[in-house]
């Protein structure tokens, strides 16, 4: 197995998943680093160093591309050491609003994908981790309820999973560390109307960096972050 530990996110190509990414490699690991668009990711992983980053095109919402991601990750670095569930998608509020195929793709990418990225990597991270890390993107709307927002119920879920995962975990005597990251509104492409006095995507990664760099003894359940500008 190489020196380095090893952080996979899904969501990698832009926003929070990218900052994280830098901010990772930073910190010393190497990232593998998974979304559905392969230029944007080949252009991340180029920018972050060959030797450090690894680029696999991958769509949440199908298992085996999920575990495809796995495989190739232990096939090049023999490890996985922190996930980061990042992957997903937004809709207008409003349940008369976007189309049922938009509101099946934000579901499927949101409560799926996660849950797919976990049950495709825990056999891994319990083989090649010390003390392996789950990261779950959820979302102040995953705190409280929304007017008219099936976004702000598939976090909802987001939450809920971590949590299940969680107690899952420690039921089965494993110290495997999860956090729940639920950002407001931050500047990210995620946002078509991109907020002016939101949150920095590299606000969220050095929360990440945060959790992940606490002492064994220490799991950061949630990390719940807000503007100074927002109120609710």
């Amino acid at each position: 197995m190489p020196e380095s530990p090893v952080f996979l996110i899904t969501g990698a190509s832009t926003g929070i998943g990218a900052a994280t990414a830098r901010r990772a490699v930073e910190a010393g690991y190497a990232v593998v680093l998974a979304a559905r668009g392969a230029d944007k990711l080949e252009a991340l992983a180029g920018e972050l160093g060959a030797d450090r980053a690894l680029a696999i095109p991958t769509d949440v919402t199908r298992f085996d591309e999920q575990e495809h991601l796995v495989a190739h990750t232990l096939n090049r670095f023999g490890r996985i050491d922190v996930v980061f569930a990042n992957a997903g998608l937004g809709a207008t509020r409003g349940f008369l609003e976007e189309t049922p195929e938009q509101w099946r793709s934000m579901v499927l990418t949101n409560v799926l994908g996660p849950a797919y990225t976990i049950r495709a990597t825990l056999p891994a991270v319990r083989e090649t981790a010390e003390q392996g890390h789950y990261l779950l993107t959820s979302s102040v709307a995953g705190r409280r309820a929304l007017p008219g927002s099936l976004y702000s119920a598939t976090k909802h879920a987001v939450t809920a999973m971590a949590e299940s995962l969680r107690q899952e975990l420690r039921n089965n005597g494993d110290r495997i560390r999860v956090t729940s990251i639920e950002p407001g509104m931050t500047d990210t492409p995620f946002f078509e109307n991109r907020p002016t006095d939101g949150l920095e995507a590299d606000d969220i990664a050095r929360a990440v960096l945060y959790a992940v760099q606490q002492p064994g003894r220490v799991d950061v359940n949630e990390v719940l972050i807000r503007p100074t500008s927002q109120a609710g």
